[in-house]
């Protein structure tokens, strides 16, 4: 079930030195948090962390993907729409878009994680490098249905291993904002 409703336009994802006004200094600190977001989860959860995958499998990629990955407008792509969950409870959405042209050279089998964490995948793989992370107000049209809201942060990065080039976005939810506050030591 793709999200159909597209925004007339992507939002623009800004890095931390562009953004005004700057969200609280907790949300910054998850937003620009450069380790892996699976491990945070995991211990903010005490080790009830869960992946559940929504979407999967090749369609054209939105016009904001293509050009965070240097790729012709309507590409096509693996995608894969999962819930990260703590307890549970869907804490985050997440969106990882590879095209099929590097995927199918590279030998990384995103169509095969099933509900495994391909973050834990990118960050125990040291050829890959990240680049900067981006944020957005995500639009809640590209969220599915049983969690839209207006004005969720989201996040992006790229994650580049030699032609493979992977997108990853993550859009935060209400229910994590409140499970990491109500217990910042695990944070």
């Amino acid at each position: 079930m793709p999200h159909s409703i597209i925004p007339r336009t992507a939002p623009p994802w800004l890095p931390q030195g562009q953004l005004a006004p700057l969200p609280d200094a907790f949300s910054l600190d998850w937003l620009f948090d450069e380790g892996s977001l699976t491990r945070r989860l995991t211990r903010l959860s005490n080790d009830a962390f869960s992946v559940t995958p929504l979407l999967e499998g090749w369609q054209a990629l939105r016009a904001d993907e293509c050009a965070a990955l240097d790729l012709a407008e309507g590409s096509e792509g693996w995608v894969r729409e999962v819930y990260l969950r703590g307890h549970g409870e869907a804490w985050v959405f997440a969106r990882s878009v590879a095209s099929r042209n590097a995927l199918q050279g590279d030998g990384l089998h995103m169509d095969e994680l099933g509900s495994r964490s391909l973050g834990e995948l990118l960050f125990c793989d040291q050829a890959f490098q990240r680049r900067a992370i981006e944020v957005c107000h995500y639009p809640e049209q590209w969220l599915p249905e049983e969690c839209r809201a207006p004005q969720l942060w989201g996040r992006r990065s790229r994650f580049d291993r030699g032609a493979l080039s992977v997108l990853v976005a993550e859009v935060f939810l209400p229910t994590l904002w409140t499970a990491a506050r109500a217990h910042p030591e695990n944070c």
